[in-house]
This record gives structure tokens, C-alpha cells and sequence, in this order.
């Protein structure tokens, strides 16, 4: 007789699948691209390139899978890490939700609203992205006019400014250790931009809970 999966272990089940199917789809397509043009690559630049930058990645990865799985839930995090765009749009959407949810992302509840919230999120994304490829040419002339320049470059600061008063104002305390670190990093340091948010973001997480955590010893919080 077949047992029934509970909720999470389905989670975890098709969860598994479906990062490991889009592991190897993505593998496959610079393979495929090399076989179908006869353009194998260098392997040993292709080998001295992996040895350079693979560290890198493979501490992110761990960093951020231990950052964004306790924010996102098991079902969120396994959809964002396939969809990708966890710290501009995947993270703040899910945060959102469970806060209008009034709900814990450490229930069933809570992870049955982070995955929609993260689906619906991705399905949006892909329908704006297929109007914009389709759009493109002929809004060029309207998106390329210097009057509508300033606005573009306030999108992000709009989106998590807006998000940044709703959870700073929960906990000003909590925020100000996070937020003086941020600033004093890049405005000191010029090697810190827009690349580097993908490692900035964890960094930022895990010093905020040792902050916290110190405050919260010292019965400040």
C-alpha cells in the first residue's frame, strides 16, 4: 500500500526533482550550444576560470541557503532558488505576504503562503518579461526619453524603502546596527555596487541576528 506523503515531504520531494532537473537544463545548453557549432571551449582557461571563481559561489550558496530558508520556508526556497531574483523581488514579496497574512513562515501555514506569494510573484515576472520582449521596440523612444531617466533609477530605492519602514518601524532598535554597517561600507568602500548584493544581503542578515542577539542578552530588546 502507497504511503501518503505529508505536506512538507512533498515539498521536499518535488522540491528535490525540480532543482535538479533545472540543474542539468542548464548544464545541458552551453553543451548543447558547443556540440550543435562545433565550438568546444578551452578547457584548461575553463578549468583555471572554475578554480578562480567556484570558492566564491560556493560560499554564497551556502550562506544564502542558510540566510533565505528560515525567511523563506522549504516550498518558497526551493521555487526562488530555481526562479532566481531572491533578494530584489523573491524575499520581499514573501516577507509582505506573511506579514499581511499575519502567519509565521515556521507553520504550514506560513509555508503554504510564502510559496504562493513566490509563485505568483515568478508567473508575473514571466508574462512582464514576455510583454516587455514584445513591447520593446516600439516603447524604445518612450523608455530612452531623458524626463522619464530619474524615475527608472528610483525603482529598487522605491520598492525596499517602502519595505524598509514597514519592518524598521516593528523594531527601530534592530535596524540601526544593519543599516550603519551597509552605509559605512559603501560609501568606504568603492568595490561594493549593485554586483555585490548577492553576498552583501547574507552578510548583512547574519551580522543583524549577532547584533540582536547581543542586545537581547543585554535585555535591550
Amino acid at each position: 500500500m502507497k504511503k501518503n506523503l505529508s505536506y512538507m515531504d512533498s515539498v521536499h520531494r518535488d522540491g528535490r526533482i525540480w532543482n535538479l532537473s533545472v540543474m542539468v537544463l542548464l548544464i545541458l545548453f552551453p553543451i548543447s550550444v558547443a556540440l550543435i557549432y562545433h565550438a568546444m571551449p578551452d578547457w584548461r582557461g575553463f578549468l583555471m576560470g572554475i578554480i578562480a571563481t567556484a570558492p566564491m559561489y560556493w560560499a554564497v550558496a551556502v550562506v544564502e541557503t542558510v540566510t533565505y530558508v528560515p525567511m523563506l520556508g522549504a516550498g518558497g526556497s526551493y521555487l526562488s532558488f530555481v526562479t532566481g531574483n531572491i533578494a530584489n523581488l523573491k524575499l520581499p514579496v514573501a516577507l509582505n505576504a506573511l506579514e499581511q497574512a499575519e502567519v509565521s513562515v515556521s507553520s504550514e501555514e506560513g509555508e503554504i503562503v510564502s510559496t504562493i506569494a513566490i509563485a505568483v510573484s515568478s508567473i508575473v515576472t514571466t508574462l512582464i518579461i514576455i510583454l516587455g520582449v514584445i513591447l520593446i521596440t516600439p516603447l524604445t523612444p518612450v523608455l530612452n526619453a531623458p524626463v522619464l531617466a530619474p524615475a527608472f533609477a528610483q525603482i529598487l530605492p522605491a520598492l525596499f524603502g517602502g519595505l524598509g519602514v514597514v519592518f524598521i518601524s516593528k523594531n527601530w532598535k534592530i535596524s540601526v546596527a544593519p543599516v550603519l554597517l551597509m552605509l559605512v561600507l559603501f560609501i568606504f568602500v568603492p568595490a561594493l555596487n549593485a554586483g555585490t548584493v548577492g553576498i552583501m544581503v547574507p552578510v548583512g542578515v547574519l551580522f543583524t541576528l549577532g547584533v540582536s542577539r547581543i542586545l537581547y542578552k543585554k535585555n535591550l530588546l
